[in-house]
């Protein structure tokens, strides 16, 4: 395997690799998908921009994971006794109010999730007001505890906390029932009495009143939970940029979980000499290709057969996932290697990709593939990786050759389809972003300790004598932080603010985040 000349890859540190799977024949084409995109969609009126190419029938992104959450009312239920304090502060203290608050919970979890856009599942309300039943938590498989803390004393709703995963607190205020810990959650449960905060639960896991609140949190882990443990193919193996990314792959798999697959190039070749000699799929791709370019807003600046080559790769890609049991791929040393196999780029196979809803990145860096998959699954939008340049008054350049179309997950951005640009050959969308368009901008670190975040604005399609897609972003922040702190290489961007989501999913597994946008108060 050739070491890739190109500065923003870092290939040095490749090793052979041997496949996770057997190697698998192709299977045959459904030939009513060809039929259906070139006799139905070109002469027939549909809408092209609807539907522009065909993948195969019944191919989809694996199913994301839902996020199971349980609601617990802690509560307790006092007796009067005569000249003395005998009940606590808060509106629920019977078996009857506590009843009846129950129902709410429920009622308010079920409308919330009917309008989030994430996948959310609320389990049945436990009621907890006694010690013995707690028990039963630890016994529900759930992924967040969502603990109404109504009353009940110190020891009870910190049993409550430690039997749970991903605990929050919710507490009411205004317009009530008030609730007892509304009052004392700071002091006793955070801080037990002193003012140093404890290990466990933060001010940023406790919610009063708002479901708004609640809910980003709720994206929040959802997205964590979807990246946690996700299986990504790494076609010519996982690696990491530069000196500081040897340690990315371990990290990957150490930090989030992740499984990543190996597969090498040894067999990744004959997979595509093969779908190249399959006149049927090569006909069919000709005519995805051909349907991609008679979109409006696309246009075509290399070679057709180029476009053509690029839709049979996105086709093998697509088979080799399916093979590994995954919708996450990445390719290592995509430009030296693949050319030569596919007689195109990956560049637009990656794009296809994404907008179809999987997550393909180039490059295999680790560094920065965690921070993409998160980003995805919070934001439910496709992501881009990117070249950061310098940053300087307030403006910085992101680039690379493989953006998504489809980058707030529904409308396609114009695209010219050109050559890639350190080769000038192949396939490579420049998408032209949506001009004021605000973006989430993450850059991790190494070493995935720290990351810094940045809300930017797009200000600028360029035609730079760079990568292909390209886009100027204010930063609208402190830029000479994020010059301060910024490490690694690449950084990842979305359509759209989920900064917060980001920070609150990052402290779940030990990363420290800067959110260099944050707003300062007195």
């Amino acid at each position: 395997m050739k070491n890739h000349p190109c500065p923003c890859c870092s290939c040095a540190h490749q090793r052979p690799i041997q496949s996770s799977f057997p190697n698998f024949n192709r299977r045959d084409f459904i030939l009513s998908v060809s039929a259906l995109t070139v006799g139905g969609l070109v002469g027939s009126g549909t809408n092209i921009e609807a539907a522009p190419y065909a993948p195969r029938a019944g191919r989809r992104p694996i199913e994301q994971r839902v996020l199971r959450v349980l609601p617990v009312l802690t509560y307790s239920v006092p007796q009067r006794r005569e000249a003395t304090s005998w009940r606590d502060w808060g509106a629920i203290q019977t078996e009857e109010s506590a009843l009846k608050e129950k129902q709410r919970i429920e009622q308010e979890l079920s409308r919330m999730i009917e309008t989030a856009d994430f996948r959310a599942e609320v389990l049945p309300a436990a009621m907890v007001r006694k010690m013995d039943q707690v028990a039963s938590l630890r016994n529900t498989p759930h992924d967040v505890l969502l603990i109404y803390a109504a009353g009940g004393g110190t020891q009870l709703v910190e049993a409550v906390a430690q039997a749970g995963h991903w605990p929050i607190m919710f507490l009411r205020h205004d317009p009530g029932p008030v609730y007892l810990w509304y009052e004392i959650a700071h002091p006793r449960f955070l801080r037990k009495t002193v003012d140093d905060y404890s290990p466990g639960m933060d001010v940023h896991d406790v919610v009063v009143d708002s479901q708004t609140e609640l809910q980003w949190r709720l994206r929040a882990l959802y997205g964590l939970k979807n990246t946690l443990n996700k299986r990504i193919l790494a076609v010519g193996g996982a690696s990491g940029w530069g000196e500081g990314g040897r340690q990315a792959p371990a990290l990957a798999r150490e930090q989030w979980k992740m499984e990543l697959v190996d597969y090498p190039y040894s067999e990744l070749g004959p997979r595509i000499k093969q779908a190249r000699q399959d006149s049927t799929l090569v006909k069919q791709c000709q005519a995805n290709a051909r349907n991609y370019l008679r979109q409006s807003g696309v246009s075509l600046h290399t070679t057709r057969l180029f476009v053509e080559n690029a839709f049979v790769l996105r086709e093998v890609l697509n088979d080799v996932m399916d093979e590994a049991g995954t919708d996450a791929m990445t390719i290592n040393s995509c430009m030296g290697t693949i050319m030569p196999m596919s007689e195109t780029t990956a560049c637009l196979p990656l794009s296809l990709l994404n907008d179809d809803g999987y997550l393909a990145f180039c490059e295999s860096d680790f560094v920065v593939i965690p921070s993409g998959v998160l980003l995805h699954y919070i934001s439910g939008k496709p992501v881009f990786l990117n070249d950061p340049t310098y940053p300087h008054d307030h403006v910085v350049t992101l680039a690379h050759c493989t953006a998504p179309r489809r980058m707030d997950g529904r409308r396609n951005e114009r695209t010219k389809v050109l050559t890639h640009f350190e080769s000038d050959y192949g396939a490579a969308p420049k998408v032209e972003m949506r001009l004021g368009q605000q973006t989430t901008n993450l850059v991790p670190d190494f070493g995935n300790r720290k990351w810094v975040g940045f809300d930017g604005t797009i200000i600028g399609n360029p035609f730079l004598d760079i990568c292909r897609s390209q886009v100027d972003v204010r930063i609208n922040g402190d830029c000479t932080a994020l010059l301060e702190e910024m490490k690694g290489f690449h950084w990842m961007m979305s359509y759209g603010d989920y900064l917060k989501e980001t920070g609150y999913a990052l402290k779940k597994i030990g990363v420290a985040f800067h959110n260099v946008s944050a707003k300062k108060t007195a």
